[in-house]
């Protein structure tokens, strides 16, 4: 099943709540949000249940996401539940790592395989003011965790924002050295509550590559991604250490993109520019079966024309993709709420 470049169907993140327990100015700056209603999340069983749909028709890899993740109640029996669904090749997790510590070994054990955190800073001063917390050190305890629990692979997304971060590039490969883990530098983007988004605050892939070979030297591009639709670049630092950069604001791989997500109370968005969403849990709900909710999905993947971060590249004034009054009306515009 393909789209109308040809891409596939082929990676599926699942948000499992909108809330989250950071604050960051580039996704969460306000200090107030209109929350999905509790009654319209998705039940595990019906998580389950679309993820096996999605799975049937070529969705093999599988991310859960928030909001924050670990937030909602038993998640490891979501992952057990979703390690089980049959054509599911790999299931992973993107969390903040405030509550990893606690967690890591019983998602490990439940059948989660890979985890990412985010981390844009090792300064807890710089974490505080990005993320209005000062629990710093619980993201550390919580990747060592990850690596004690022995997940297939650990990465560190950290967003790099001209002025705030952009001088602690080699900082974050020295620490993901140290702990095992690959890191992957996100340019800035412009979507959902990022309303203090300007581009003179994006670091580009250029200028982080011109960082860190200024230190390391030559920086070689590596063999590629396992997986041709994945996100980052990889490259190869001088002695074998390898990174990735995410250059979605400067340089778009809508191409090649084969991922969809869903929202934690069932909307489906084939681009995370996405103006409109279809709404698979009324469908669930209203007693559609497998064989129904799986035409639907087919119908919409082969119309699929969406190119949202490279429209976005081409516009001559570009600023954040809506503001506040925007957001509002409408929460499922929230990067929170779509799940990254």
């Amino acid at each position: 099943m393909i789209d109308l470049f040809g891409r596939p169907l082929g990676s599926l993140r699942l948000s499992v709540t909108d809330r989250c327990n950071l604050r960051c100015r580039y996704c969460m700056p306000e200090d107030e949000y209109v929350w999905l209603p509790r009654a319209s999340i998705l039940r595990f069983e019906e998580l389950t249940r679309l993820t096996g749909i999605f799975a049937r028709l070529g969705a093999r890899k599988v991310r859960l996401t928030g909001g924050e993740p670990l937030l909602r109640q038993d998640l490891p029996e979501l992952v057990s539940m979703l390690a089980a669904v049959d054509g599911v090749q790999d299931l992973a997790l993107t969390t903040n790592g405030l509550l990893l510590a606690t967690m890591a070994r019983r998602l490990a054990g439940a059948g989660l395989q890979r985890v990412t955190v985010s981390l844009d800073t090792l300064r807890p001063d710089r974490f505080q003011a990005l993320t209005r917390s000062e629990r710093h050190a619980d993201v550390l305890r919580g990747i060592t965790a990850a690596g004690e629990a022995g997940f297939d692979r650990i990465k560190i997304n950290t967003v790099v924002i001209r002025g705030y971060n952009d001088d602690e590039l080699i900082e974050l490969i020295e620490f993901g050295r140290r702990v095992g883990a690959e890191i992957r530098f996100i340019e800035y983007m412009d979507v959902g509550g990022a309303t203090l988004w300007t581009p003179e605050r994006v670091f580009p892939r250029a200028d982080i590559l011109a960082a860190l070979e200024q230190h390391y030297g030559s920086v070689k591009m590596g063999t590629g991604p396992a997986h041709p639709a994945a996100p980052a670049e990889e490259f190869i630092l001088p002695d074998g250490t390898p990174f990735g950069i995410i250059a979605s604001t400067t340089a778009p791989f809508c191409r090649s993109c084969d991922r969809s997500r869903i929202t934690a109370d069932g909307v489906w968005f084939l681009c995370l520019y996405a103006e409109h969403g279809l709404d698979l849990r009324s469908l669930l709900r209203a007693g559609a079966s497998d064989e129904e909710i799986a035409g639907v999905i087919v119908d919409t993947w082969q119309a699929r024309a969406d190119r949202g971060a490279e429209e976005r590249a081409g516009l001559e004034h570009r600023g954040a993709l809506y503001q506040i009054e925007g957001l509002r009306s409408d929460p499922h515009r929230e990067m929170h709420t779509r799940g990254g």
